[in-house]
């Protein structure tokens, strides 16, 4: 049950509620950045080395060669991954220290037009006459307050978490290097180029299924569109690098 308290400001009520237990139908998922991250990593993870992987079996007669082109380019493409995703999350966090800044110097140099901002936000939620002269005057009675109402109602803008850049990093590049170690797998067991090829696009269309499934699962979309869109996108992507590869040999 909830529970009905009053607020700072007299006459003002707010209500809290206990969450509803993880699985029921009104609990929200509330993962959606890791869950980004490793969607971001592993797809790409899956799809460029094996991409890569292709190519090379068109073009050359030894799964050494392939596996150790596709170790190289494992290892780049994951620091290079978890590099940019450190990037973001730093800008992120930069963006959200600029915004405040902006917002503090409005609220002392112009207070009176961000309170009408204030009212206007507040209006747009219903509230009006003593209820929204309140609800402004309990806002904007405290200066951290009101600044985080403003970059929150009007720029739609939480508080970056301070570890965001770090975990983004180490999740996607932990993310790829575990997508693409599969599609090469079969070129290190020794076995011919055209065979470990084929293993490998075997395994890689089975994970990039079971990927795609798990995916449209976590955001909410439907699992079977979700493995079909990713299966078709990973093939397309290794077709094309093989069909290239092919062609580049043929002129050589």
């Amino acid at each position: 049950m909830g529970e009905k308290r009053q607020s700072q400001a007299p006459g003002l009520y707010y209500v809290t509620a206990e969450p509803p237990p993880a699985g029921t139908p009104d609990a929200h998922f509330t993962g959606s950045a890791t869950v980004r991250d490793i969607i971001f990593g592993m797809s790409d993870g899956l799809t460029v080395p094996f991409a890569l992987a292709a190519g090379l079996s068109a073009a050359v007669n030894s799964s050494f060669v392939v596996l150790i082109a596709g170790i190289a380019e494992l290892t780049a493409g994951s620091i290079s991954m978890g590099l940019g995703g450190y990037l973001a999350g730093r800008s992120d966090r930069d963006h959200y220290r600029a915004e405040m800044a902006r917002e503090q110097r409005h609220i002392r140099q112009a207070p009176e037009a961000e309170r009408i901002e204030v009212r206007d936000i507040l209006a747009g939620y219903g509230l009006h006459d003593e209820a929204l002269d309140k609800a402004v005057a309990e806002i904007t009675a405290n200066p951290n307050r009101w600044v985080d109402f403003m970059l929150r109602n009007e720029l739609s803008l939480e508080p970056p978490d301070p570890a965001r850049a770090r975990n983004s990093a180490l999740t996607i590049g932990a993310s790829y290097i575990a997508g693409g170690i599969l599609p090469l797998l079969p070129y290190a067991t020794g076995i011919k180029v055209g065979d470990a090829l084929r293993w490998s696009a075997g395994l890689t269309l089975i994970a990039l299924l079971a990927f795609g499934a798990a995916k449209g699962r976590a955001i909410g979309a439907g699992m079977f569109r979700a493995a079909i869109e990713t299966a078709l996108i990973g093939s397309l992507a290794a077709g094309a690098a093989y069909l290239l590869a092919r062609l580049v040999s043929q002129l050589g």
